[in-house]
């Protein structure tokens, strides 16, 4: 197993998974984090170590992020800001490493890995991760998705009143009155939210009692409850 395959596997193994119940043949699988983004991360560390240092590098998980460390200040005067705006030149610093993977077909194109990050973490409705340089090297954190419908007064989280719910549920619920037949990705779709929260919304409202599934996952349809 590779170094990258190792530290991806471990991480794979320390985060959360979800099935979401979908009107595929097969149900989608969502992580807490974007893999495609948490490999690309894990590829960076590899290609832009400063291996002359006697620091490690080192990938921390906590229960609302992760920490990736990486020995290796930035080249060429650049900064975090750069990095995060996307106005930077790439610069490499073992080149003969980062052939290595590029041969691979590991790396897309010099330069893009950082870019390709955000948008991963943008679709999947993330905070953007933060580029900060600490010490003698690089550190990158990625946070999990801030849960806004949980953000309430918690006196009046037990009320099935729908004065106390989101924006997104009010518009999930508005969309089911207009297609009770609609799938989880047409709901989003019409939301403007990926499915992974249309589906915790949609657990949400039928706990609150305001919405219910008539009928198998599919064939079935969504009711909304009036009160």
């Amino acid at each position: 197993m590779s170094q990258v395959e190792e530290i991806y596997e471990f991480v794979k193994k320390h985060i959360n998974c979800q099935v979401v119940i979908s009107d595929k043949l097969e149900n989608d699988l969502v992580w807490d984090y974007p893999l495609k983004a948490i490999r690309e991360i894990i590829l960076n560390m590899i290609v832009h170590r400063d291996y002359r240092s006697a620091s490690e590098s080192c990938v921390k998980i906590f229960d609302d992020r992760i920490e990736f460390f990486n020995p290796g200040k930035l080249m060429d005067g650049m900064t975090p800001d750069d990095l995060n705006s996307g106005n930077y030149l790439s610069t490499l610093r073992n080149k003969a490493i980062a052939n290595h993977f590029n041969m691979l077909g590991e790396i897309e194109k010099y330069g893009s890995g950082v870019t390709r990050v955000i948008g991963l973490f943008q679709e999947a409705g993330l905070p953007v991760p933060r580029i900060e340089e600490n010490g003698c090297g690089i550190r990158v954190t990625v946070r999990k998705t801030v849960d806004r419908d949980t953000e309430k007064d918690t006196e009046k989280d037990t009320e099935k009143d729908t004065e106390n719910i989101t924006e997104n549920q009010r518009k999930i619920l508005s969309a089911i009155e207009q297609n009770p037949s609609a799938s989880q990705e047409g709901i989003a779709q019409v939301v403007g939210i990926n499915r992974a929260n249309v589906a915790k919304n949609l657990k949400k409202l039928v706990e609150m009692g305001l919405v219910k599934r008539i009928g198998p996952d599919r064939g079935g349809h969504w009711e909304v409850v009036k009160k």
